[in-house]
């Protein structure tokens, strides 16, 4: 059965990817105004507290918190931005660069139909919040308060720190025992960030069939999972993000992780341990999912 392909939704290493190219061009710049168009919903915003908190700050930093981007200004608010489907964000300056859904307002004239903020800065180069669905948004929130909002104080550990290991990782993992492991890593809860890709592959590194109940992998493979998710996390952000059709990175680049995935999008196609196995597509956890019939046997 083929189940199709599924709308592509930024995951860590893509967020990421426009997390370090976008701080690479505006840290250090002044806001010289906002202008949010007719979208409440994608700049739920206090007029007065923009203009008092947004305007004339500068941005110090741009950081990520799973999937979500941190612009974090000298007046002690923080921009938090979720892209969600369909958003972008787009630098125009001397050059122009951007992340996001790969339409043609990444290339295109701006402000166009689907740019819901526009940040200018002093120098004259502008930020564009652009998103055709308007599921994403902007928040302007004071800097101590971000990790009280609801999202913060429930999504779980980065994967990627160097300080995460398998020790903390296991007894997380396994407050989901009688789940399946692809449904466990899919919750945000759990652990920040992994979404289908990276659950597909690192699922496929470990040799754990994604519908194994968590109760019944032994320690040992969730440390090899642990380890498999890290390794095609980095890859990927390496190869410019995974998705080769809903996001790119910051220089308008679409990522190139998907030609170098094992399972992920490749049913029919010889499994890379066992060439005589076909990659097959079922359904778990409400996802398509990718495994190899001989190295992920279902216990």
């Amino acid at each position: 059965m083929s189940w199709g392909r599924e709308v592509s939704v930024p995951e860590l290493p893509e967020v990421e990817t426009v997390r370090r190219g976008l701080s690479e061009r505006v840290i250090g710049l002044a806001i010289a105004s906002v202008q949010c168009i007719d979208s409440p919903k994608s700049f739920p915003n206090d007029p007065q507290t923009v203009t008092a908190f947004m305007v004339g700050a500068t941005i110090v930093a741009v950081r990520r918190r799973a999937k979500v981007l941190l612009i974090e200004l000298d007046s002690q608010y923080t921009l938090v931005v979720h892209l969600k489907m369909t958003g972008q964000l787009v630098y125009r300056g001397s050059s122009r660069f951007g992340g996001g859904h790969p339409n043609d307002s990444l290339v295109g004239d701006l402000p166009d139909r689907s740019t819901r903020v526009t940040v200018t800065f002093h120098d004259g180069s502008q930020l564009f919040f652009n998103d055709q669905r308007k599921f994403g948004w902007m928040k302007l929130i004071p800097t101590p308060e971000v990790p009280n909002i609801d999202f913060m104080k429930k999504v779980g550990p980065e994967p990627l720190e160097d300080s995460f290991t398998a020790e903390q990782f296991i007894p997380r993992i396994r407050r989901r025992n009688n789940t399946t492991i692809k449904a466990a890593l899919l919750d945000q809860t759990v652990l920040a960030g992994v979404g289908n890709i990276y659950a597909d592959e690192g699922l496929w590194g470990a040799k754990i069939h994604p519908a194994t109940r968590v109760k019944n992998v032994s320690d040992e493979a969730l440390g090899e999972l642990l380890k498999e998710l890290k390794f095609v996390m980095n890859l990927s952000i390496e190869k410019g993000g995974s998705t080769d059709r809903n996001y790119v990175n910051a220089e308008g680049k679409r990522g190139s992780y998907i030609d170098f995935a094992r399972v992920f999008r490749k049913e029919r196609t010889p499994c890379p341990r066992h060439p005589d196995a076909a990659v097959e597509k079922t359904r778990v956890a409400g996802r398509g999912t990718h495994v190899c019939p001989l190295c992920q046997v279902l216990q």
